[in-house]
This record gives structure tokens, C-alpha cells and sequence, in this order.
């Protein structure tokens, strides 16, 4: 039997005055999906993600998620109704700790009314965000400014915040740009792990394309605002316009991989 979509987006366009960012968008989601999104600068990946999680109105189509249409919901709303994102910088505090952080992300994810205005701060939350900071292998940063941290721990950090908000889907916004070659793979086997812990539905903005042929699962490649390649790695990532416009002949090792790798190979 055939498991029903969680997101379904049907006929999407974004348009900013005679600019097309995007046009003709399909895209059926289901349950813990992994999806790679890819394209060059100005490919629409960004417009897709922003639309999707209400930081930006769509100028025509649908967006549903668990059949129901969540079309002029802000972004709080959206959030709530349980699909999340990540930010390519991340959205954190620089003068508060790792763990006020966190902390503070719990308040908000279970705080409502003139319960937002009371202090986040409380035992039980301290307790369970450091527990997830361990979970993201940054617990040993916990006491840190947030500022003062690598941007690897601050990815981690921005995407345990996010979840703190319990997501069915999580969409991040290139995961591990501006981290170290040497941090990307252990920071995306982190985070995939978690989530698969959780059954969280994943959609990942990313350029290493590396990254993308190891931890998606599918593949959908952008194009001046449309899709022009939907399916396994193996099959996106080698398809003519993928490989002339955004991969490239021979810029990467895993484009041409039959199967991704175990996460701990």
C-alpha cells in the first residue's frame, strides 16, 4: 500500500514583477523522505524552501501538507502545524550560551500567550536541552557563547533548535556551507541520525554534491525556477542538464555511485 504524501505542492510560481523565481513546481513528499535539493545560484531552491515554510507568498499553485492547504499561513503558523527549517547562517543568540539557546528555543516551542513572557529558563528544560546537545555531539560546548563556537557547532546548534519545535518536516538551507571539509560529512551523519531517531521528513538545500549523492535518498534538481530532474541520485545527478549545468563533468565522486555509502563508511 502506497503511503499518502505529507507535502504536496501543486502548480507553484513565484513571481517578482516581470521576474519568474519559479514556475510549474510539482512535488509530492511522503513520510520520512530524504530529499537533496540542488542548483546554481538563482535556481529557485531558496524561493521553493521560503514558499513552503510561509517566509514567502507564492504568486500562484498550492502548498499541502497532510491535505490540507497551509496557502497565507505565516511562518509561526507553519511552524506549529509542524514543518520546520534550518537557516544557511544560523539564527542564534552570539552573546548567549549554546545550552540558553536551546533553552530558549524549548520555551518558545511550548510557551503560548503571557506564557511567553515568562522566564525560559527552568530545570526540566535545562535538563532535556542538554541531553539533545549530546544527542548533536556538541554537548562538551554547551557552556560556550554561541559566538565564540565554530560554525560547524552552530549549524548543529540552529538545527537542534529548529527540532525543538517537533517537526514532521524539516527543510535546511545548505547544512554545512561555510563549514570545513573535514566537519561536513560528520556533521551531516550527525544530523541524519538524529533525525531518522525522530522520523522526521528531511529536505536539504546543499552544493557538495558529495553530500547530496551520500545522505539523499532522492534528488530534485532546480533550474531558472523549475524542476528539471526528480529522482534517486544516481538517476538526478547523471541526468545531461544536471551534469552540464550544475554538477559538472568529473567535479565530484559520487554522482556516478550505483548506491549511496553506509553514513559511517
Amino acid at each position: 500500500m502506497t503511503t499518502a504524501p505529507i507535502l504536496e505542492v501543486k502548480r507553484l510560481e513565484k513571481r517578482f514583477g516581470a521576474v519568474v523565481a519559479a514556475t510549474g513546481i510539482d512535488v509530492e513528499v511522503r513520510p520520512r523522505d530524504r530529499i537533496g535539493i540542488i542548483g546554481t545560484n538563482g535556481a529557485g531552491k531558496t524561493t521553493f524552501v521560503n514558499m513552503v515554510t510561509g517566509y514567502l507568498e507564492p504568486s500562484g499553485g498550492d502548498i499541502r501538507f497532510e491535505g490540507r492547504s497551509v496557502l497565507g499561513r505565516p511562518p509561526r503558523e507553519v511552524t506549529r502545524l509542524g514543518i520546520c527549517r534550518s537557516f544557511q547562517v544560523p539564527q542564534v543568540f552570539g552573546s548567549r550560551t549554546v545550552l540558553e539557546n536551546l533553552v530558549m528555543a524549548l520555551a518558545l516551542a511550548e510557551a503560548t500567550g503571557l506564557a511567553l513572557l515568562a522566564d525560559p529558563w527552568t530545570s526540566d528544560r535545562a535538563e532535556r536541552a542538554r541531553r539533545t546537545l549530546a544527542e548533536y555531539g556538541i554537548g562538551d560546548q554547551a557552556d560556550r557563547e554561541a559566538g565564540l563556537v565554530s560554525q560547524g557547532v552552530r549549524k548543529l546548534l540552529d538545527i537542534a533548535m529548529a527540532m525543538a519545535h517537533r517537526p514532521k518536516i524539516l527543510l535546511l538551507d545548505e547544512p554545512t556551507s561555510g563549514v570545513s571539509q573535514e566537519e561536513k560529512l560528520a556533521i551531516m551523519a550527525t544530523v541524519m541520525e538524529a533525525l531518522d531517531r525522530e522520523g522526521v521528513t528531511v529536505l536539504f538545500v546543499e552544493h557538495d554534491m558529495d553530500i547530496v549523492a551520500r545522505y539523499a535518498g532522492r534528488v530534485l534538481a532546480f533550474m531558472e525556477g523549475r524542476i528539471i530532474a526528480d529522482g534517486p541520485p544516481q538517476d538526478a545527478l547523471n541526468h545531461p542538464k544536471v551534469l552540464e549545468v550544475i554538477v559538472g563533468e568529473g567535479s565530484f565522486s559520487g554522482a556516478r555511485a550505483t548506491q549511496r555509502e553506509p553514513a559511517d563508511a
